[in-house]
């Protein structure tokens, strides 16, 4: 009945990632010329890859913007979600939050062009209070201008998750580490964040990859030193039509995710936010030994009181 239940959600998963992904990973492997693409086994993609310094300075770039969008994404979602789990509970205002994914993703990026441009919002406010002369045109086309735009797209997704997280965590647990005399950061780092820890880190890794992997963003904002891994593979794809090389580079870009969360549960337990669990049954004690133990000792009294 169990394997019934699963069987949809196991299709799924193979139709839509394990095949196409296998599929990609055959063809990292194959060659192209002039647009035409055969079957081979070489390593000639990966290594054209490692050893560019376009690809390298590119998916630097990524990991960079990454990191600081996830991050900071991470940092802003905390305390809202908090709110929404623990103080309001509205339910409107989180609707309202989300509500901003009913506007199209174009829309949002072209709106930041719109405030970052030289004849934007932020140059006319800095203008009219005298802070700058000049319009500051690094505003725009830029990693800054990528990064803010993706915070901004990503944030309500964060929200979510975050959300969902600190929900399944009693208010009880931290009122009592208030009355125990801890304060609101403490209360934060000894029993909501070990507790939370793995829907923080899902958060965090999911708005990473995300953001390395988009490349609508940095084709708009970026200009030349705002460009990412997933804009040279979408190029890949699209103008040079060299496939193989372009799933290398997706499956090198698969590797460095996987190495940045390794590396962020190593941080997390080094710094003690993530404890490693044993499982139930190894812990709870063992009740052989103690019933047999009260078995006798019940005996015993039977044959002194007789």
């Amino acid at each position: 009945m169990g394997s019934f239940l699963a069987a949809p959600a196991v299709l799924y998963m193979l139709l839509f990632f394990v095949i196409p992904g296998l599929l990609l990973f055959v063809y990292s492997f194959w060659t192209s010329a002039s647009f035409k693409i055969t079957p081979d086994f070489v390593f000639t993609n990966y290594i054209n890859s490692v050893t560019s310094p376009l690809f390298l300075k590119v998916t630097w770039n990524a990991i960079v913007i990454g990191l600081v969008t996830a991050t900071v994404t991470l940092l802003l979602s905390i305390p809202v979600a908090y709110y929404l789990a623990y103080v309001s509970k509205s339910r409107i205002i989180l609707y309202a939050i989300l509500i901003t994914w009913f506007s199209s993703y174009l829309v949002r990026i072209y709106a930041w062009r719109t405030l970052l441009g030289t004849n934007g919002l932020i140059n006319t406010v800095l203008l009219q209070t005298g802070i700058i002369d000049t319009p500051v045109s690094a505003f725009l086309f830029s990693p800054f201008a990528v990064a803010i735009t993706l915070i901004h797209i990503y944030l309500p997704f964060s929200i979510l998750l975050v959300v969902s997280t600190l929900s399944e965590i009693k208010k009880d647990l931290i009122d009592a580490a208030r009355d125990l005399g801890t304060s609101f950061l403490g209360a934060f780092f000894r029993v909501i964040a070990p507790n939370a820890v793995n829907g923080l880190i899902g958060a965090f890794m999911l708005t990473f990859i995300l953001v390395a992997g988009d490349y609508v963003t940095p084709q708009m904002l970026g200009g030349a030193s705002g460009q990412t891994t997933g804009l040279l593979i979408a190029d890949q794809f699209r103008k040079t039509g060299n496939w193989p090389l372009g799933a290398a580079q997706a499956f090198l870009m698969f590797l460095v995710s996987i190495g940045v969360y390794l590396c962020i549960l190593y941080l997390c337990r080094l710094t003690g936010l993530s404890v490693k669990r044993r499982p139930l049954e190894k812990r709870a004690p063992k009740q052989a030994p103690v019933t047999q133990h009260a078995e006798q000792r019940t005996l015993a009294t039977q044959k002194v009181v007789s």
